[in-house]
């Protein structure tokens, strides 16, 4: 069995094949075309046994992982963070292309447990349209921004109300009032105002197909209190398959729910994890704050961890921890098609 690790580029990609104890038997540099990625694909034949190591840099490894995938090959995905250690460890000095395909090699012959290339499935998809959407309403938000200073200028004190400019009687309000203003203020607001306008209409079209693919991939995540469409959209995008993930302490260090460990001698204590998927985190914050809202197990959860000590802060951090487990088994459900457990308290 060799390891094939790969150093991925723009324009190449620079292949290192490794022997099982990681000693460098080959190497290998192709164009990253449809065409290199075929004579990396007839390279890698010569030996009979091969895993391939790709970098996770998913914009420059995507296409070149689908078509190793394509072709029946076995792909494992390495964090660009274990090559540090690799280089570091290792006895040639300096950074290349050869070395880092090196690094990632030995990367994947030390952490056994990496999480094994699929192809791109429905939360892909999602988290395509969730990223498209979140780019829409961020531009949205700076023409909105933008418009309010207009309106203030022309009538100060008049200006809508907040959050008031993405919805349709209040675009027609202002365009009624704009249809009078002749000067140059008054008509750049008018386009502000109609781009508004188109951008809400896209947005919303795009959260009624996010909603869509969302309940047919986890229509048990969902029923989960405190998730809506967007928020599910988001988790099973930045999640991209929960099979990939061994156990919920695994999900849970993911999500950057779970605490990490600073004992001092006899002490054992543990801090906040400021690391993990921050999206995902915020996800999960969101759940957790609607669920205090609304009340029912989440709200009684935290009030059980205040009541016993905790302060505000680390309540909710134990509810989203605990969101996350709750989070990563209707996932697991959901992949597997089964039918649900009973429901955990939060």
């Amino acid at each position: 069995m060799v390891t094939i690790g790969a150093d991925l580029h723009k324009r190449s990609h620079t292949l290192v094949c490794t022997d099982a104890v990681g000693r460098q038997l080959a190497r290998f540099t192709v164009a990253a075309t449809a065409a290199g990625h075929a004579e990396a694909l007839g390279w890698g034949r010569q030996w009979a046994e091969r895993t391939w190591a790709l970098e996770d840099c998913r914009q420059v490894s995507r296409r070149l992982e689908s078509d190793l995938l394509r072709a029946g090959e076995r792909v494992v995905r390495v964090p660009p963070k274990l090559t540090v250690a690799s280089r570091r460890g290792a006895r040639t000095r300096g950074k290349s292309d050869p070395i880092d395909a090196l690094a990632v090699a030995r990367a994947a012959l030390r952490e056994p447990d990496l999480p094994v290339a699929q192809l791109d499935g429905p939360s892909r998809d999602l988290r395509l349209l969730v990223d498209h959407r979140d780019d829409y309403v961020a531009e949205r938000t700076r023409l909105q921004n933008r418009l309010r200073w207009l309106l203030h200028e022309l009538e100060p004190g008049e200006e809508p109300a907040p959050r008031s400019l993405d919805r349709q009687c209040v675009l027609d309000a202002l365009e009624a009032r704009l249809a009078e203003a002749m000067t140059r203020v008054g008509r750049i607001a008018q386009e502000l105002v109609a781009r508004c306008r188109e951008l809400t209409v896209r947005i919303k079209q795009l959260e009624r197909e996010i909603a869509g693919l969302a309940k047919a991939a986890a229509p048990l995540l969902l029923e989960l209190p405190g998730c809506g469409p967007l928020s599910a959209a988001k988790i099973i995008g930045e999640t991209a398959g929960i099979g990939r993930f061994k156990s919920r302490a695994a999900f849970a260090m993911h999500t950057g729910t779970a605490p990490i460990p600073a004992w001092s001698g006899n002490t054992t204590h543990h801090r906040l994890n400021r690391g993990g998927n921050r999206q995902l985190n915020a996800a999960l914050h969101r759940i957790a704050v609607t669920q205090l809202r609304v009340g029912g197990p989440g709200r009684e959860y935290f009030e059980r961890r205040s009541a016993a000590g905790d302060t505000k802060t680390a309540a909710i951090r134990a509810l989203r921890r605990r969101l996350s487990d709750e989070v990563f088994r209707r996932l697991r459900i959901d992949e597997s098609g089964s039918t649900m457990d009973p429901p955990m308290a939060a």
